[in-house]
């Protein structure tokens, strides 16, 4: 993710002694703290005088996010923006966003800090990608890992789905893909009236195992409220993942999962309403999963169904 910067604020590149250094930079009240001098060399200028953002996600634990832009004092250049996430346990996390003319090899280590939190305090990215998604412009997050490159996946014909995507069924019960069985019952939902139907499984067409390529969506719901303390949001996620050339209805018409882009609209179910509602996608990640089988189904009626809460079209 990287954030623009206006046309008349200097810039210079971040080093990696100052990115590590930056973890050690406190504020002492993030509620009254807005230009804060840190040593004789570097100062907090919390971004734009905007007061945090507090998001609530569908586990219900309300999180605080707090942003502070990082200037070198005597030249006023912006470095980075620093990341204040207070849980609610009154827990603080740090993170420091480099600016975009930073060296690559101190953008590897924001994603490896950034996980490493993800790890310990859970949704931290999607929490953080949805705030800089609002505030900043960001490229398109992507996740690292010991993940296969992407060259070396297979691409085909195969429309399909990885066997741990998980199918909504009959009575509000869920069943792993891989687990779906002729003549089981799942729900698909008509993309106009948003009306459900219950019907039977045909069969469940399984591919032989490969190094698949695989996309992925991040898509959100979000209920926005300017209250007296910040921006406080509700915050409902999913995540979908499936072969590239899978089909989807978008509000923009039927598209290829490899084709949806940020910001576009897709229909899902919402958990914290029980009904079906429009999320945006957060952001989208193609990748080599390894060798897996991946699985597909066919239904006696329908031309949707729902795989983890995302609305998908049949093959």
């Amino acid at each position: 993710m990287m954030f623009a910067q206006s046309s008349d604020a200097e810039s210079r590149p971040l080093t990696m002694e100052e990115y590590e250094m930056t973890k050690d930079f406190e504020i002492a009240d993030l509620d009254s703290d807005t230009y804060v001098k840190v040593d004789d060399n570097y100062v907090l200028d919390r971004y734009e005088m905007k007061k945090p953002y507090f998001i609530t996600g569908d586990d219900g634990l309300k999180k605080r996010i707090d942003l502070y832009n990082l200037l070198e004092r005597e030249s006023m250049s912006i470095l980075g923006m620093v990341i204040f996430y207070t849980n609610e346990k009154d827990e603080v996390f740090k993170a420091l966003l480099p600016g975009f003319s930073t060296e690559g090899d101190i953008w590897e280590r924001y994603f490896e800090d950034i996980h490493a939190i993800d790890k310990e305090e859970e949704n931290f990215v999607l929490k953080l990608s949805y705030v800089l998604s609002k505030e900043v412009s960001f490229q398109h997050f992507k996740a690292q890992g010991d993940q296969l490159p992407i060259e070396s996946a297979t691409y085909g014909n195969d429309i399909c789905f990885p066997g741990n995507q998980v199918v909504a069924m009959a009575n509000g019960r869920s069943k792993f893909l891989r687990d779906v069985k002729a003549g089981d019952r799942v729900v698909t939902v008509d993309p106009d009236t948003k009306l459900e139907k219950i019907v039977a499984v045909k069969g469940l067409v399984s591919h032989e195992a490969s190094n698949y390529a695989i996309t992925q969506l991040n898509v959100v719901a979000a209920i926005e409220t300017l209250e007296a303390e910040g921006m406080v949001v509700r915050l409902s996620n999913k995540l979908l993942e499936a072969t590239p050339n899978h089909p989807m209805m978008t509000k923009n018409g039927r598209k290829a999962m490899s084709e949806i882009e940020a910001g576009e609209e897709i229909l899902c179910l919402n958990n914290a309403t029980n009904a079906y509602e429009t999320f945006h996608v957060l952001s989208k990640k193609e990748y080599a999963a390894g060798t897996q089988k991946v699985y597909n189904m066919v239904a006696d009626e329908g031309a949707t169904f729902l795989m983890n809460g995302v609305m998908v079209l049949q093959k």
